[in-house]
């Protein structure tokens, strides 16, 4: 979601618009009374318009300065100031793999930042500024929203601060993977355009409230893989709360209420998921899954690639006892039973 670069189109039909004119002037033979008479009434909005309007502007300028621009190593992104410590909650992948350093930019001031903790599995980090007078946000409760509530994206795309866009909640997806191994299990779907840059920045509902974390946008193939238009996804703001505060108090999380398998995995392009290395005394050991062997399906599910095995455990929740298909180095094809732990958290 990162990137560092904008590229802006020149106008390139000029040469085109001059000949019009010039044929338009030269034919002639129109009188000036034949010109159509045109009204200078201004438009009358209804009422209910102009108070949605002002809504918005309210949310916007309540919003704004909660949401700061963060530089690190891997580019720029957004972040929202989470209390009035200096904590500030962003996406992992906008802090990047290093620890440091950050620059964070609020207003006409710049701070530098240090890393409190990461829990990459959720794609959440955050980092905190000493010695600054940060805004923090309101966050909502996201498990009232509902497909169709109006929603304002506010971040950096493009290195563009303070820029919104808006939409609605389109959905709520579960098992959502961002195509590097990390798969979240539920996702705020919105319409309102998320750039990159806008990751980490805030998604508020029309109370000025966070309602999520805009993370990533859906990409299209038949585009080239670019960004689909009106896709794009957000963290719900229940999760952030609860992931942020674990890292603010302990430095880590304790407590990720996502399963564990208990393996280190690598695709075998399309056929299935090679399992490196097993964790001693994890669930897949206890199971009697072995270093070698290949993942082809949890609980009927086919899990052809990394992605496709952690969706599909993303949405499942410890303690569950799933049914794995197996095949074996010696080709035999087997069905394991195995618990699922909690994910030990990092």
């Amino acid at each position: 979601m990162l990137r560092r670069h904008i590229w802006w189109l020149a106008p390139l039909a000029g040469a085109a618009v001059a000949g019009v004119v010039v044929a338009a002037v030269s034919l002639g033979g129109a009188s000036s009374n034949s010109r159509p008479k045109t009204s200078h009434a201004r438009l009358r909005p209804a009422a209910a318009a102009l108070a949605f309007q002002r809504a918005v502007t309210a949310v916007v300028h309540e919003v704004s300065p909660s949401v700061v621009q963060i530089q690190s190593r891997s580019g720029l992104g957004s972040g929202v100031v989470f209390d009035r410590n200096g904590d500030i909650v962003t996406n992992n992948h906008v802090v990047g793999t290093s620890g440091g350093p950050f620059t964070i930019t609020a207003g006409a001031h710049s701070y530098g930042a240090s890393l409190v903790g990461r829990f990459a599995p959720d794609d959440l980090a955050v980092v905190h500024v000493s010695s600054a007078h940060l805004t923090p946000a309101a966050f909502a409760n996201s498990s009232g929203l509902e497909v169709g509530d109006f929603a304002i994206a506010i971040g950096n795309p493009l290195g563009l601060r303070s820029s919104v866009t808006d939409g609605i909640v389109s959905a709520f997806r579960q098992g959502v993977s961002e195509g590097n191994g990390v798969a979240l299990p539920l996702m705020i779907q919105t319409s309102a355009a998320i750039n990159p840059g806008n990751s980490g920045g805030a998604l508020a509902d029309l109370q000025g409230r966070v309602i999520g974390i805009p993370t990533l946008a859906a990409t299209d193939p038949e585009l080239g893989g670019s960004a689909a238009p009106g896709i794009g996804f957000a963290i719900p703001s229940n999760l952030v709360k609860d992931i942020a505060t674990q890292i603010i108090r302990f430095g880590h999380v304790n407590n990720s209420h996502r399963a564990y398998l208990g393996v280190e995995i690598g695709d075998t392009v399309g056929q299935g998921v090679l399992v490196r290395s097993v964790t001693a005394g994890g669930p897949a050991s206890k199971a009697g899954l072995r270093q070698g062997d290949v993942i082809a399906s949890v609980n009927g599910h086919e899990t052809p690639t990394v992605d496709d095995l952690t969706s599909v455990v993303s949405e499942l929740k410890p303690g569950t006892t799933i049914s794995l298909g197996i095949v074996k180095q010696s080709g035999a094809h087997k069905t394991l039973h195995l618990k699922l732990g909690e994910f030990p958290g990092s």
